[in-house]
């Protein structure tokens, strides 16, 4: 071996056990968490269990940091501009993959400016119908609205959110037209679905199961690609007559471009642990959530995907950010 490969070869072992030696010290002060919704939203459950597992695991405090605004746009684009050492993180959404579509002169790339993490949760929300409405299937339904085209209509939390885009996706791919009724908020959309003032609703399934078992909603199919274990009498959408069909809430971390692999492996490897936990599994199941402990590599392959499939919904049903 001559001596310039044997300096390589030594400089290579340096910079491993220099690395690992950088994990395990990782981390050595507080993580600042920083969520892009309102607090008490979606989001806050499993970063509430994860934040406080993680921090006893660690030895440091986890500050949770929410900044609302423009989609998820604002607190990304803070993450997307700190340092990338592993101190500022991002606990986000489904939203991250669709701002590319409602806002394009966004000054970050979700696709380009971040290290994903993992994917940390899944949550179905649940097609329901008012009871008035005489249909308890997914293909009444459809048959229905084809009869009526534009004369059933439909609440969502609001312009291009979750429960928008979702009903897009399903009158896209069912061929039918229904009218939108947006509302700020979940809470006054879930109001007038249980008042009858709308027929056909989205909610998240947390807020479908209580109504639901008490006869106010008519739960017709869940909208991921797999039955909830929380309702599992009620099928997905792609069962009950709409093949293919696949939409979910998800909620997932990310650090800076530029982080280093050491402490993005750390991070998830840590976050592993902490949702194979019995009680924040549980925590998962009471909430409406799904555990999901997916590689680095495989979430970046996922956002791209989502953010394709996201951006179609949102220029064929020209949606518009707000």
């Amino acid at each position: 071996m001559n001596s310039s490969c044997a300096t390589h070869i030594a400089w290579l072992m340096f910079a491993f056990s220099a690395n690992a030696a950088f994990a395990q010290n990782y981390p050595s002060r507080p993580i600042r968490l920083v969520i892009p919704f309102s607090p008490g939203g979606a989001t806050d459950v499993p970063g509430r269990l994860i934040t406080q597992k993680l921090a006893e695991t660690f030895g440091q405090q986890i500050i949770v940091d929410n900044r609302p605004g423009a989609g998820s746009a604002i607190g990304s684009e803070i993450v997307a501009r700190a340092q990338p050492d592993g101190y500022t993180l991002l606990l986000t959404g489904t939203p991250f993959a669709v701002i590319p579509a409602l806002y394009p002169k966004l000054s970050f790339d979700p696709a380009q400016d971040f290290a994903p993490v993992m994917q940390v949760a899944l949550a179905p929300n649940v097609l329901v119908v008012h009871p008035s409405l005489p249909v308890r299937s997914v293909k009444e339904l459809i048959a229905l609205a084809q009869a009526q085209p534009g004369k059933i209509n439909y609440a969502s939390g609001g312009t291009g959110g979750a429960q928008h885009l979702f009903a897009s996706l399903f009158m896209t791919m069912a061929k039918i037209n229904l009218t939108h009724i947006p509302y700020k908020g979940s809470g006054p959309a879930t109001a007038d679905l249980l008042g009858g003032h709308v027929k056909v609703g989205l909610p998240g399934i947390s807020i479908a199961i209580p109504h639901a078992r008490a006869g106010r909603m008519m739960p017709l199919a869940v909208t991921s690609a797999r039955r909830a274990p929380q309702m599992p009498d009620v099928p997905t959408i792609d069962e009950a007559g709409v093949p293919g069909y696949d939409a979910a809430v998800w909620f997932g971390i990310f650090a800076p471009k530029g982080t280093p692999p050491a402490q993005i492996a750390r991070l998830h490897d840590e976050i592993v642990r902490v949702i194979r936990l019995p009680e924040v599994e549980n925590g998962y199941l009471l909430s409406g959530n799904l555990a999901v402990t997916s590689r680095p590599e495989e979430f970046a392959a996922f956002i791209r995907n989502e953010i394709v499939k996201w951006g179609r919904v949102v220029r064929e049903a020209k949606i518009q950010g707000e």
